[in-house]
């Protein structure tokens, strides 16, 4: 997030887009309607189904699955044709607009419609109450980023903020809403193919020497790894012989699931890391059991940035042991010496090689945490990015034009699947299906449809259906609900035994590597 969690109570207006809020960050929600209710924020709603939050919502507007960069444009071209945006903004602090410009010329509120499904005067009353609010902040999750154009879509919203001068500023910004816990650190700190920590790119050689130097080793690699979506079809290929996996259970999680389970089996050696026996640590050659946090002392960094110490309250069962002494273990069968006295000392060493951690250590954030950056110790952290200039100077506008989802409904798939979570349960049920309280509450999977659509495929509420895909087919069962709109179900992903995943499309965003699990086409049929 560029900002906190507490300034999205300064925003004048709150867009939320691709985010069930109320189920996904139940806690972060009450700030968003406790700034309807009690601040006088207006929200506007953006999201292809009518969950809880548009009962706070001035505007609901529903979108076409995968729309996204068209009603963005959209509400750009609305705002540059009526003179809204910020030009002052623009000028000092950005570039690239004249071509931004330029592109979102044809995105008419009509044309826009044509693709979206919007109405063209509500997304017009949407753009005019954005642009002339005096803090916008808009707050995306998943629903964004998991389509092949997820990468577009964040830009495009960047776009949008700085079009209307809401970046670096109290109560504005762009604040995607992290998936999971810990989300944020794990980048942070290396957790993706292409970079060190602090985002540092494994290809710029002045970083890699110094990563050399504080390590003690030489010839660090300086080409990019791969994505998890990339390494799950050269398992299936027979290229990658090993896999070790940390706290995941992709064979729920992971899209085309039964070319994913394919792929699995088809490994030399698996090794599972967990705090439980999932249904991927079933199919493992070795399972390493874990603490969990509870268990262990160390640091989460949420989604605004903030990096907070974790204390062990409990002590771990049976021959369970923290992470990092699992991992430094394995370092040192394998030939290097990883050798820490404590978690403190890693905290250390992360600071020393990381510039936006360097000025954080555990009597610094002992009682309070503290946001990155923070480049030294003398150093308050930074709660607000961007507030004088971007990372690279001038923020760049990115001219992006609306690409169809890879996927489209026909005659044979006539529905579209979107996928997502439901309050009760946390992504493939782990450690919440563990619960007889929260199974109770959400014991089964389901299909949620509309009236109008259930009434069409002669489904009745509680019934048995079978959802098929070009990939596989679930049961479960159907639930009539005024969230769906026509031509639209949702299932969640997070039942084994009906894994929605099943279904969903592995095809890649080209830049991220993150699969679009939020659309694909299906047919519906009554369980034999």
């Amino acid at each position: 997030m560029t900002n906190t969690i507490a300034d999205i109570e300064k925003a004048d207006v709150i867009l939320v887009t691709g985010s069930n809020t109320t189920e996904n960050h139940p806690v972060l929600s009450s700030f968003m309607k406790r700034a309807v209710t009690q601040k006088g924020a207006t929200l506007i709603l953006i999201d292809p189904r009518r969950i809880k939050l548009a009962d706070f919502a001035e505007y609901w507007l529903r979108q076409n699955l995968g729309s996204d960069v068209a009603w963005i444009n959209g509400m750009m071209n609305v705002i540059v044709s009526e003179d809204l945006h910020d030009k002052a903004f623009i000028e000092n602090r950005t570039e690239g607009f004249e071509e931004l410009k330029k592109t979102v010329e044809k995105y008419t509120p009509e044309y826009t419609e044509k693709i979206t499904g919007i109405p063209s005067q509500q997304l017009i009353e949407a753009a005019r109450l954005y642009a002339n609010a005096e803090a916008g902040s808009i707050c995306y999750c998943m629903g964004i980023t998991q389509h092949i154009s997820g990468t577009d879509n964040v830009k495009s919203l960047a776009n949008l903020a700085m079009l209307c001068g809401h970046m670096g500023k109290d109560g504005g910004g762009v604040n995607p809403l992290r998936g999971q816990n810990n989300v944020q650190g794990a980048c942070d700190l290396g957790g993706l193919p292409n970079v060190y920590s602090g985002y540092q790119p494994v290809s710029d050689l002045a970083v890699a020497k110094r990563m050399e130097d504080a390590w003690g080793v030489s010839d660090l690699p300086t080409q990019p790894g791969l994505t998890v979506t990339k390494m799950v079809p050269k398992a299936y290929d027979g290229e990658m012989k090993a896999l070790y996996i940390m706290g995941e259970n992709p064979l729920v999680s992971d899209p085309d699931l039964n070319h994913a389970e394919k792929s699995f089996r088809n490994l030399d050696f698996l090794v599972v890391q967990d705090i439980f026996m999932t249904e991927t640590a079933k199919l493992a050659d070795v399972v390493l059991p874990a603490k969990c946090f509870a268990e262990k002392d160390g640091t989460f960094t949420n989604t605004e940035r903030r990096v907070q110490r974790v204390r062990k309250a409990v002590d771990a069962p049976g021959e369970a042991r923290d992470d990092w002494k699992i991992t430094c273990e394995i370092g040192k069968r394998m030939g290097f010496d990883m050798t820490y006295g404590d978690s403190s000392q890693i905290m250390a060493e992360i600071a020393a090689v990381t510039p936006s951690y360097a000025g954080i250590n555990y009597e610094r954030i002992d009682y309070e945490g503290i946001h990155w950056p923070c480049p030294n110790a003398e150093h308050p952290g930074t709660p607000v990015l961007h507030r004088e200039q971007f990372t690279r100077g001038n923020g760049l506008f990115h001219a992006i034009e609306y690409i169809e989802p890879a996927e489209q409904i026909d005659d044979d798939y006539p529905m579209y699947l979107t996928t997502g979570r439901v309050l009760y349960h946390y992504h493939t049920g782990t450690m919440t299906m563990k619960s007889e309280g929260l199974n109770e509450r959400s014991p089964d999977c389901f299909i949620e449809i509309s009236k109008e659509d259930a009434e069409t495929y002669a489904l009745v509420e509680g019934a048995m259906a079978k959802v098929t895909s070009r990939r596989g087919d679930i049961q479960a069962k159907v639930r009539i609900s005024d969230k769906a709109v026509d031509g639209t179900i949702f299932i969640p992903f997070h039942y084994a035994e009906a894994a929605a995943n099943r279904l969903t499309n592995a095809a890649l965003d080209p830049v991220s590597g993150i699969a679009e699990v939020k659309v694909c086409a299906v047919k519906l049929s009554i369980a034999a």
